[in-house]
Formats: C-alpha cells, structure tokens, sequence
C-alpha cells in the first residue's frame, strides 16, 4: 500500500483577531522585538485557522509547544486581557 505524499490542507487566509483577513505575509516577523497581544493573539488565530501548523508556528517564532497553549489556554478563559504579562498573576488565580 502507498502512503499519500499529499501536504495537508492549508489555509490561504483566516480572519484575524481585528476581524481582518490575516494571511502569512500578515503575521509578525519572526524576528520581531516584543510579543504584544495583538502579535500573540494572530499567531493563535494563524494556528487555529490552519494558516500554520503548531509545529510551524513554535519553529518560526522559537516558541514551546507549552508556551504557545498557555497562550491559547489563557485567551480562551480571559479573552485578550489574558495574554497581558502585565496582568499574568491575576488570570493565573
């Protein structure tokens, strides 16, 4: 039996956190100084919309499988406000 050498399905665009489509050469730079929550939250837009993969996304940005689910886990129980540093101690209660 021959394995399928076909890539899986990618998205071209998804809508990004501000409600615009949001397309790779959209997302931060991998290189960028500072993760702010807009930056975070079109990294986990990118992941969960299939524009990238979570292997993708921890490569390009030198994330941690568990950093990038702690983001994730964070905007789902406290919305934007939970990828603040500033605030982390007070989501994590």
């Amino acid at each position: 039996m021959r394995q399928s050498t076909a890539k899986p399905f990618r998205s071209k665009a998804v809508i990004g956190p501000n409600g615009t489509s949001l397309t790779i050469a959209d997302l931060p730079a991998p290189d960028m100084g500072r993760w702010v929550i807009r930056r975070k939250a079109e990294v986990i837009v990118a992941v969960r919309g299939g524009l990238l993969s979570l292997e993708d996304a921890c490569s390009r940005y030198t994330l941690t499988v568990e950093e990038f689910l702690s983001w994730q886990n964070s905007i789902d129980r406290h919305g934007f406000a939970g990828l603040r540093t500033t605030h982390i101690q007070q989501y994590r209660r």
